[in-house]
């Protein structure tokens, strides 16, 4: 019998839970505009233009580190797991670094092939890899009784995890944690709001070249850790 949620199972298993997650940004964004520049002055002068061109943050992010605040600004016109089309945006890590890696991967892939002047080509990015940390009410969709509705997590009609995560952000849900569908198995979170994250002072940061093809995608960083995910399995 197929198993549908209930949002009574939110009183029973919400509770408040912290954990360390690893994250992926494209770190091209000095890059591409000082192509455009001939000077530091006209460097920071157009990236406060470019900064107020940005929609506003909301208000509860607007105390948090760019890349903890950064995700909530902006909106998608491609849905997720846990976002409608258009919604509002989500903060997505892993809880380890080759997870984080794969689920980065597999969203910058989709990208490249949706863009025709881009899927024949082969694509370099230079991403940071980094450290946060998310406290707050939490469900873990792979414990009791939402493990019993597995089928509606993972398969890709996202119908059941959208309505369950809008009717737990109505019941003061911050994040969720599960499981990745992608061949890593590990174990993802999706942060809600910016008040569940921080930074550490001295917060872990790597620097990983990335290399994108329709076949395959490369990630190394330098000579400590390297990564390949070949992509015919993954779903545009």
């Amino acid at each position: 019998m197929k198993i549908v949620w209930q949002p009574r199972w939110f009183p029973l298993s919400m509770a408040q839970r912290a954990a360390t997650l690893w994250r992926g940004v494209e770190a091209q964004h000095l890059l591409a505009t000082m192509r455009l520049v001939d000077n530091l002055d006209e460097q920071q002068l157009l990236e406060s233009l470019l900064e107020t061109s940005k929609p506003n943050l909301p208000s509860a992010g607007r105390d948090k580190h760019y890349l903890l605040s950064a995700p909530f600004r902006y909106s998608s016109s491609h849905a997720s797991r846990f976002r409608r089309q258009s919604a509002p945006g989500i903060w997505l890590g892993a809880e380890d670094l080759h997870t984080a890696c794969s689920e980065t991967a597999v969203w910058r892939w989709r990208f490249m092939m949706d863009s025709d002047g881009l899927k024949e080509q082969a694509l370099h990015v230079q991403m940071t890899f980094f450290q946060a940390n998310v406290t707050g009410k939490s469900i873990d969709l792979t414990t009791h009784p939402w493990s019993s509705a597995e089928e509606l997590w993972t398969n890709r009609n996202y119908a059941s995890s959208h309505a369950m995560a809008e009717e737990g952000r109505q019941q003061g849900l911050q994040w969720i944690r599960y499981r990745s569908t992608l061949g890593t198995k590990g174990m993802c979170a999706a942060v809600f709001t910016p008040q569940a994250l921080s930074l550490r002072s001295n917060f872990v940061q790597q620097t990983w070249a990335c290399k994108f093809t329709a076949n395959h995608v490369f990630m190394q960083q330098g000579h400590n850790a390297a990564y390949q995910f070949d992509t015919q399995h993954w779903v545009r």
